[in-house]
């Protein structure tokens, strides 16, 4: 890492290269870092930060070839809703490494629920670009 940034990202138990873009702002306790694959153009990866107790916005997959939704660090709850309802919440602590693949159609929202901040990570095939995501407002999240 050089300024905190990363220069390498472990993808399919590989260590590949990465270019840092920019950061951005989500929403209140949400940040986002924006990466592009340094050798393959074909995906982009961003490193989402939730703040304790706040959680991103809900969101629908619209578009994209696969949304790859992935825990990095600290301590939070994934939840999808399925087109018909369904809704499954995945919970990660320290020690976890596991990925969840969203399908277009699939609302998703990350919550920091735990103690201390989450940081999950989430690759875009092919990379993101606007309308890939709906965001959705509801009386009640996920």
């Amino acid at each position: 890492m050089s300024d905190g940034k990363l220069t390498q990202f472990k993808l399919d138990d590989k260590s590949v290269p990465v270019r840092f873009v920019e950061t951005q702002t989500v929403k209140e306790g949400v940040e986002c870092d924006v990466y592009v694959f340094t050798d393959d153009s074909s995906k982009d990866l961003a490193i989402v930060r939730v703040s304790q107790g706040y959680k991103t916005p809900l969101q629908r997959v619209l578009i994209g070839d696969r949304t790859i939704e992935g825990f990095y660090d600290g301590v939070g709850t994934l939840t999808v809703r399925s087109v018909n309802g369904q809704s499954d919440e995945y919970a990660f602590g320290s020690s976890d490494n596991k990925e969840v693949v969203v399908e277009i159609g699939q609302i998703m929202q990350w919550h920091a629920d735990g103690k201390g901040d989450l940081t999950f990570y989430e690759i875009c095939e092919p990379p993101y670009a606007d309308g890939r995501f709906e965001n959705i407002t509801e009386e009640t999240n996920l």
